[in-house]
């Protein structure tokens, strides 16, 4: 579905993803782990467009789209859901969602896509006409998610989902991922919490400084002592 090969990004002077090569399959989670500037989200914004590789190649559903703008990625069947909560605060939840839909022509399959977000996440049913501003931090983190869907995509990016988010709010986000993907949307999941990641994935990556260090199945990470003792707490 999502094939990377040869991915060079750079911000200024600052070469920030040096020859990374991933593949996502479709129907798969695929974690992505690794520390501060190890490269996680800078591969997230070079597949939306809104990193510019430097060269390399990204292709999705067999189509080149190194070269894409950010809306045509969109329209491709590609959503971000970003890192830190970026919700339109001053907008209400239905606003939010809506904003979500904005490459969408397709007004009876949009209210489809917005009761499946509301099946989904009852809690934004509950707030619709609430500002998001005025939510909760999981509740914004659920409103984020939710935007994204509402392009209906066919690929997922989740940028730090559990960021600043109890350890109870947590579980019910990872829970809610799982139930997302058993929909038939392939999840590409750049995580702090390795631990929980690599329990929810098929597969994951290890990036370090820019580079892929490491990738196996996620259950064969969890259980390698590099791994163990670098990001998942353990020896």
């Amino acid at each position: 579905m999502l094939e990377i090969k040869g991915l060079n990004a750079h911000y200024g002077n600052v070469h920030a993803l040096k020859g990374i090569d991933m593949k996502v399959r479709q129907g798969e989670i695929v974690a992505l782990i690794g520390s501060n500037g190890a490269g996680k989200s800078s591969t997230l914004g070079a597949v939306t467009g809104l990193v510019k590789a430097s060269s390399g190649s990204i292709r999705f559903m067999d189509k080149e789209i190194t070269s894409a703008s950010p809306a045509e990625i969109v329209e491709m069947g590609i959503s971000l859901s970003p890192e830190g909560r970026e919700v339109f605060p001053a907008l209400t939840v239905m606003q939010n969602l809506m904003m979500g839909a904005y490459t969408r022509k397709d007004k009876a399959e949009i209210q489809k896509s917005l009761a499946w977000v509301f099946d989904l996440f009852p809690r934004l049913k509950e707030r619709w006409k609430q500002t998001a501003g005025t939510l909760s931090g999981g509740e914004q983190q659920m409103l984020t998610i939710g935007r994204s869907l509402m392009s209906k995509p066919k690929l997922l990016l989740l940028d730090e989902p559990s960021l600043g988010l109890a350890p109870n709010i947590v579980q019910q986000i990872f829970a809610l991922i799982e139930s997302i993907n058993g929909q038939g949307i392939t999840i590409l999941l750049v995580e702090q919490n390795a631990n929980m990641a690599l329990k929810l994935a098929d597969r994951g990556y290890v990036l370090e400084t820019g580079k892929v260090k490491m990738t196996d199945l996620a259950s064969r990470l969890s259980a390698n002592d590099e791994v163990r003792k670098a990001y998942l707490g353990n020896i």
